[in-house]
This record gives structure tokens, sequence and C-alpha cells, in this order.
């Protein structure tokens, strides 16, 4: 039989948060290219707070976080707070 030709899929990119802390509370929060887990309100928050300026920042270059390079995304995530370990 005949290989058939590998249907393409296009690149889809997420933002995953994970809070470590906990205060009893079950937190989950998704949008169209992220989603966050775990913390406690204060932690979650602030993942929801950074995950929105980052989109915000994507929105005013014109791009998606599939369009941005590796480095590009390293300045945004920088420039709302978030260091790279």
């Amino acid at each position: 039989m005949a290989d058939l030709p590998k249907k393409k899929t296009a690149k889809k990119a997420v933002i995953v948060g994970i809070g470590l802390d906990s205060d009893g509370h079950k937190r989950i929060t998704t949008g169209p290219n992220f989603a966050l887990a775990g913390g406690t309100q204060q932690t979650h928050d602030e993942m929801t707070e950074k995950v929105i300026k980052i989109n915000e920042k994507l929105t005013a270059k014109g791009k998606t976080l599939e369009e941005v390079s590796r480095e590009e995304f390293d300045d945004i995530a920088h420039s709302v707070g978030l260091r790279r370990p």
C-alpha cells in the first residue's frame, strides 16, 4: 500500500502555570492559550494577571503565542515580572 502523505497540524502553543502553594481550595483558570491550576488566591491571581499581560503584549505586537520566538517570549515574560530559573 502506498504511503499516505502526513497531515500537517497547526502549531499550538500554551502557557501552563502551576501554583505549588495551597490554602485548601482548588483553582483552575483557562483561556484560549493558557491553563493555570492551583495556588492560594494570591498566587492564582498573580499568575492570571501575568498571563493576561503577556497576551496583551502579544496583541500589541500583532502576534500570537505560536508566532513568537523563544527569545521574544522570554523578553515579554521578563517585562511582566517572570524570570527563567
